[in-house]
């Protein structure tokens, strides 16, 4: 089996959003800052749970059309888990911080390490349904990517 070039013009990258709970203990604070990372590396694009939480309709509708949305919960209230759900935005990837095995304590409490424990588990699709597809556009096709590169940009 053949397989597809990776397309560098972007076209077959998955449009992700990543909404991090971003609650005010270091759990809540490193969601945040690896959805940063995240968004920097091209892994997603950061968006507001507050917004989400007050019904926002462009960032519903942009949510609900996302490729995927990822949902970084601090801990077991899971604030952005459910605030995603009340919005009846479905969500296809979800890490909790506690889950990872990083310990709730004040804000300040956390090593780069744990970010970087965050954002690795986000790559590999940790959190990831085991029955969802990994979000993927690409055709098959002999473009490679479909985006009329050809597999050349």
């Amino acid at each position: 089996m053949t397989e597809i070039p990776k397309c560098t013009c972007g076209a077959n990258e998955p449009k992700r959003i990543i909404f991090p709970c971003a609650g005010q203990a270091n759990v809540g604070q490193l969601t945040n800052l690896a959805a940063i990372q995240l968004t920097e590396e091209g892994y997603g694009s950061i968006a507001c749970a507050s917004l989400l939480a007050i019904g926002a309709e462009n960032l519903i509708a942009n949510a609900k059309n996302a490729d995927e949305v990822v949902i970084l919960d601090g801990c077991p209230m899971l604030c952005a888990k459910k605030i995603a759900e009340t919005q009846g935005v479905p969500v296809g990837q979800r890490l909790v911080m506690t889950e990872l095995g990083i310990t709730k304590g004040p804000t300040k409490s956390y090593a780069n390490d744990d970010i970087e424990k965050i954002v690795a588990a986000c790559w590999k699709g940790e959190g990831r349904a085991k029955d969802a597809a990994k979000p993927d556009k690409k055709t098959g096709g002999k473009d490679g990517c479909g985006c009329g590169c050809g597999g050349t940009c």
